[in-house]
């Protein structure tokens, strides 16, 4: 008998997805490297570099202390241990790149299942083409970079019956961020409900026992010791004022709207025509019931709470509409995404892409005026370079008013649109001339001062 060749599981030597997500992970890491070279990383870069650099020590940086006072993310042990085998700031872009990639082969398996090649392939290119996901992966390295692809392939094994893969990538999922475990518990509990009286209804009951218990250990034993029973930092983008509800009516509303629009029509609103898409329900509701507009701006971090749910559930909407009707959808959703990538595309590539200049190889070359770990506040432009090599560096206070407790400030002027220089720059000047640094070397707009007095 011929072997019927119309569905997923005969679609499983296909090359597509993989040299897909080949290329996906080269360009963004190229891209990556780019944009590293010209000093366009802004903090959390650095946060990532340093916390990922101690892994196996304090797993800690200098802007935030304990990284799980914070959040739960053993992931970046993963991290750590590529980065004492290569170490270069690179590895955190590289691996930001492949990361977002591997959502890729998820997409096309989950679509192929059901459907023809060709549409899982249109589907996985829409996907690759997702401003979205582009823009998650671009920005600066993060630990929610990895979820998009580990809440994919976690589904895509549960929809595959696939128990120990289940397991294994819900494990992964569980590791990437504290916020994970809210949503798995929550996708968890609805597959009980849904295949209840099955192993695949006992499956997902586990998985949501396990995601509860992990936030329980989070946040009633690890945050409150890392943090000395301080206030978890993250309720402050729900710390929600009347100056605040003032701004939701009207034009907060709008704004969220328009995230909508942004986030969807590039898949023209499949997602919603899915039952899956109550699983991105409580991610979405993360990011839009923040007061802070950055959790719902595109080309953030923040964008990876969701997309995972919300391409799973684009995966799962196409499969289910007939090929003809479909394969239309899909070629109208490539133009939708190149039309979002050339009008609004959350690369912001005109910012954060460009040749070396003069001033880039000055900062390098500055950089190596401080000596081995030094104790220094600058900015972001530098604090991303010293990250990795100095575990002492860190960034300028950001209001007036603080001052730094670090041995050498460095100041680079030829990057006025720094945002630390922006915060600070003209406090530090009344420090320097009270007396409190000195100038110790200059070369052109850069600038390397040291404390009067003790220093840390």
């Amino acid at each position: 008998m011929q072997r019927d060749t119309s569905t997923g599981d005969a679609r499983a030597g296909d090359w597509f997805p993989w040299l897909l997500t080949l290329a996906y992970a080269i360009i963004l890491s190229v891209l990556g490297a780019i944009r590293y070279s010209v000093h366009r990383n802004f903090v959390d870069f650095g946060i990532f570099t340093q916390t990922a650099a101690s892994a196996f020590g304090c797993f800690c940086n200098q802007i935030e202390g304990s990284h799980w006072a914070f959040h739960f993310s053993p992931i970046l042990y993963v991290v750590g241990a590529i980065l004492y085998v290569w170490h270069s700031p690179l590895v955190l872009v590289v691996v930001q790149a492949l990361a977002g990639g591997l959502a890729l082969p998820a997409v096309y398996g989950l679509v192929a299942r059901r459907s023809e090649k060709t549409v899982a392939r249109l589907a996985t290119l829409v996907a690759a083409l997702y401003p979205a996901l582009l823009g998650l992966t671009f920005n600066d390295f993060h630990e929610n970079g990895f979820a998009p692809a580990a809440v994919a392939w976690t589904l895509w094994a549960f929809d595959g019956r696939l128990v120990g893969a289940t397991c294994i990538f819900a494990a992964i999922t569980l590791c990437i961020k504290e916020d994970q475990a809210i949503f798995l518990a929550f996708a968890g509990a609805l597959g009980a409900w849904r295949f209840r009286g099955s192993s695949l209804g006992r499956l997902a009951a586990i998985i949501a026992l396990v995601a509860v218990a992990v936030l329980a250990v989070f946040f009633l034993v690890i945050q409150p010791h890392a943090a000395h029973n301080s206030t978890w930092s993250p309720v402050r983008f729900y710390s929600w004022s009347l100056h605040d509800f003032h701004r939701f009516f009207f034009r907060g509303i709008l704004k969220r709207l328009g995230f909508i629009v942004l986030a969807f029509a590039p898949l023209m609103f499949l997602p919603f025509r899915s039952k899956m898409m109550w699983l991105a329900v409580p991610p979405l509701a993360e990011v839009l019931l923040s007061r802070m507009s950055t959790t719902y701006t595109l080309g953030t971090h923040y964008a990876g709470a969701w997309i995972g749910y919300a391409i799973v559930a684009f995966a799962f909407a196409v499969r289910e509409r007939p090929s003809a009707t479909i394969k239309r959808l899909l070629y109208a959703s490539l133009v939708f995404c190149a039309l979002e990538l050339a009008v609004a595309d959350p690369l912001h590539p005109g910012m954060n892409l460009r040749y070396v200049q003069s001033k880039d190889t000055a900062l390098d070359r500055a950089l190596s005026w401080l000596p081995p770990d030094a104790s220094v506040a600058t900015q972001e432009e530098a604090y991303t370079h010293l990250a990795l090599v100095d575990p002492n560096a860190r960034l300028l206070p950001e209001r007036a008013g603080l001052v730094p407790n670090a041995c050498y400030v460095l100041i680079d002027r030829d990057y006025p649109q720094s945002v630390i220089l922006l915060e600070y720059g003209t406090e530090f000047r009344s420090l320097v001339r009270h007396g409190l640094y000195r100038l110790v070397r200059r070369q052109g707009n850069i600038a390397l001062y040291h404390r009067a007095g003790p220093c840390k």
